[in-house]
């Protein structure tokens, strides 16, 4: 057994992180270039560095997430949700269910409540944000970003919901106040019902097969029946019907 193999049941009963489920080549690759940096040689002489270290731990759990993002991230698709899809689900319910998933440091549901305030008051829009990692959540509450996470937005709604300080942008209260944000496990944790929208964005590239295939059938069983999945511009499903969905508008999938 290898040692990398040791490190990942060990990780997994400590954490509840299965790391098997990520793709093995990306993960190692991230995970030895972070235990080489610390000055460690091998996986086993870092898991127990991050075993009696909890700040060791909290790095780690940062290093294998994957916190990239920005505000209207291919702003082509946010002009679909805003102009095709939030109307349709509107249509269907008055006040919607929203989950972005893996959610990274929040630019993603601010983005869905300033999307979404083209048709309804704020006082109406309640989005659950979550991700794996507590640091970034953090981050994403507090809401501040360099300006180069706004250079998709439009300016109007930079000038009606961003304060600007500087080289930073402030999200505003009124915004902030949308969005409930909590840890959540995409692998491990339930996952609730009754969504009429699932956002889970330029995540799905970092999974084995096995997994992707678990998450889509979880995210099939939490929306409604008519309750629409948007995925990032790299994780088109090319068999939506085994998990329940049918095609709406490119990387926009409706529950049957």
């Amino acid at each position: 057994m290898t040692d990398y193999i040791q490190f990942i049941e060990k990780v997994k009963n400590k954490t509840g992180i299965d790391l098997s489920l990520y793709k093995e080549a990306q993960m190692k690759r991230r995970l030895t270039s972070l235990y080489e940096k610390r000055g460690y040689d091998n996986f086993s002489d870092y898991y127990t560095a991050i075993h009696n270290d909890a700040k060791l731990l909290e790095e780690f759990l940062d290093r294998m997430t994957i916190n990239v993002s920005e505000f209207y991230r291919n702003a082509q698709r946010w002009e679909v949700l805003e102009k095709k899809i939030f109307p349709k689900l509107l249509n269907e319910n008055k006040k919607l269910k929203i989950w972005s998933a893996a959610c990274s440091t929040g630019e993603e549901p601010y983005s869905l409540a300033m999307v979404l305030s083209s048709h309804v008051p704020l006082k109406d829009i309640s989005i659950l944000a979550t991700d794996l990692d507590s640091g970034v959540i953090e981050r994403a509450k507090v809401g501040l970003y360099a300006d180069r996470s706004l250079k998709e937005v439009p300016r109007k709604i930079v000038e009606q919901y961003f304060i600007n300080e500087g080289q930073h942008y402030q999200v505003k209260d009124s915004i902030k106040q949308t969005v409930q944000f909590k840890q959540h496990n995409l692998l491990n944790d339930s996952y609730g019902s009754g969504f009429d929208l699932i956002v889970c964005r330029n995540v799905m590239i970092y999974f084995t097969e096995e997994a992707k295939d678990q998450i889509y059938e979880s995210f099939s069983k939490a929306l409604r029946p008519g309750g629409i999945l948007f995925v990032g511009s790299t994780e088109q499903i090319f068999n939506p019907s085994k998990y329940g969905f049918e095609s709406e508008e490119t990387f926009f999938y409706r529950k049957k």
